[in-house]
């Protein structure tokens, strides 16, 4: 097997294995690891047709993680993928007349975060004791939502690690604030922050990127680590499920093997479409990846005219996970999309940084023609969930519901009727407020946890164990800060301070 190195897409070449990359979860440079070469498998499609999830993950991420043995890789598999998922397969796949759903949302914390994050604890594991790393791994993350309880459930007591968590404390449903804040595990800290998302994201590559701080809690015994997808160890296994969703067309005799495909994937940081974006390098058939924005809609922008500006108006959506002006692993396409220039990544991250935006090369712009982009405003968001709902008696979330919106204007205007996967990021159950409000307005008399019942009720879906349980517990987190504040959190949490 060819072994694959990372390096940082700013330029330090240090052809780090796998397992260091993950470990240290972003570049010296501030950079974001990338393998110097994406394996393709475009020839090798038919043995994938028959593989369960977890073959198709010890195959597909073994290509990228090459210093990982295949044993250690599938101990890892055996226990990610165990029954803390609801569903046998994993990520099924649902159709309805007019579309496919693919459902990454039947893990621990009911949402597409879990695909990577009940693996990247296991792989950090491995990734220490290869590396003979002795610290302890301190996990800091920025969420919008998601990220951060799925962090918290994969490394909530596991020996050696220690994970801090941010969120926007009026920026994320209230399912989603109460998952965070009722989490036990004594190696936990959640915290809220007087900010959005972005402030999060932004004062923790600060808080990665600063020498004294790394080395002060060096000599204590600790090392930092990310959980976001800004960790390749977070990417890649974000790769299958692609692989997966069209290998079950193809099982179920919708598609032939070889036959084009498109996704519809409603993303803000932009991992889960580049995860698409690299599953097509990789030789999986797509045709076209629908990128499917709200009304923060500076992917949308970016697609469209090669200019990317995160100055404007940051707008809270009932689509929070999606809330995020400044998409972190746009880098990673940028570099590919550049023929690799480190140095033309660098200029154009120093203009978002000093400026608020930068401008792709004419060539640049020419490598998106895989991409297409669109948005929904909150009434077509709206529209597309009682729509789902009353036609086909599929209930959807808020941001799968973004992403069918997208896909109808795709359609509308294109008139490509190519068979397309809408990748379901999370389930109805975690934003009860906004849905069920979409299917009649007298549900907006009651609270999140008394719409769980009802909505459970009126659809016939099985309350999900994560959601039954939160009525049950205790609220543990309650600190909250300004973000300027984050760094004494943090030194606070492991040092005493």
């Amino acid at each position: 097997m060819e072994k694959i190195c990372y390096n940082s897409t700013r330029g330090i070449k240090e052809n780090l294995p796998a397992s260091c990359a993950i470990l240290n979860g972003i570049a010296k440079d501030g950079g974001l690891f990338v393998p110097d070469t994406i394996p393709f498998i475009g020839d090798k499609l038919e043995d994938c047709k028959d593989m369960s999830y977890k073959k198709l993950a010890s195959f597909i991420i073994g290509k990228f993680f090459t210093d990982i043995e295949k044993e250690e890789l599938d101990r890892c598999l055996d226990l990610a993928y165990d029954n803390k998922f609801d569903s046998e397969d994993i990520v099924p796949l649902k159709k309805t007349k007019k579309a496919f759903y693919l459902e990454l949302y039947h893990g621990p914390t009911l949402a597409f975060k879990d695909m990577a994050l009940c693996l990247l604890p296991h792989l950090m594991k491995v990734s220490a004791k290869k590396q003979n790393l002795k610290k302890d791994i301190v996990i800091l993350t920025a969420t919008s939502g998601d990220t951060g309880k799925a962090a918290l459930e994969g490394f909530a007591d596991v020996k050696g690690t220690k994970i801090v968590v941010f969120f926007p404390k009026d920026g994320v449903s209230e399912i989603q604030r109460r998952q965070m804040i009722t989490q036990t595990g004594a190696n936990t800290r959640v915290i809220g922050i007087d900010g959005n998302f972005d402030d999060a994201q932004s004062e923790v590559k600060k808080i990665f990127n600063d020498a004294d701080l790394k080395s002060e809690l060096d000599k204590k015994g600790y090392v930092f680590s990310s959980a976001n997808s800004i960790n390749i160890g977070r990417l890649v296994p974000q790769i299958v499920y692609y692989f997966y969703g069209y290998m079950e067309l193809v099982r179920t005799g919708e598609i032939k093997l070889g036959e084009k495909i498109n996704f519809d994937v409603p993303t803000g940081n932009f991992g889960n479409i580049l995860a698409a974006y690299y599953a097509k390098k990789m030789g999986l058939p797509i045709k076209k990846l629908i990128c499917a924005s709200n009304d923060n809609k500076v992917l949308f922008d970016f697609l469209s005219t090669g200019t990317y500006d995160k100055m404007r108006d940051f707008i809270v959506t009932i689509s929070p996970s999606m809330d995020i002006l400044v998409s972190s692993n746009l880098e990673r396409l940028i570099y590919d999309i550049s023929s690799r220039n480190s140095d033309l990544v660098n200029k154009l991250m120093n203009n978002l940084n000093e400026d608020g935006k930068y401008t792709i090369t004419e060539d640049m712009k020419k490598e998106l023609n895989s991409f297409y982009g669109g948005f929904a405003s909150e009434q077509e968001t709206l529209d597309a969930i009682n729509y789902n709902f009353e036609n086909y008696n599929y209930l959807m979330d808020t941001h799968t519901a973004v992403a069918h919106a997208v896909y109808k204007k795709y359609v509308d205007s294109t008139g490509d009727n190519t068979k397309t996967i809408i990748v379901s990021t999370a389930s109805p159950f975690k934003f009860t407020k906004s849905v069920m409000s979409a299917l009649d307005s007298k549900y907006t008399k009651y609270n999140d946890m008394e719409l769980v019942d009802i909505m459970s009720k009126i659809s016939g879906l099985k309350i999900p164990k994560g959601v039954e349980q939160l009525k049950k517990n205790n609220v543990i987190h309650k600190t909250t800060c300004e973000k300027n504040e984050m760094k004494d959190q943090i030194l606070q949490f492991l040092l005493n301070k």
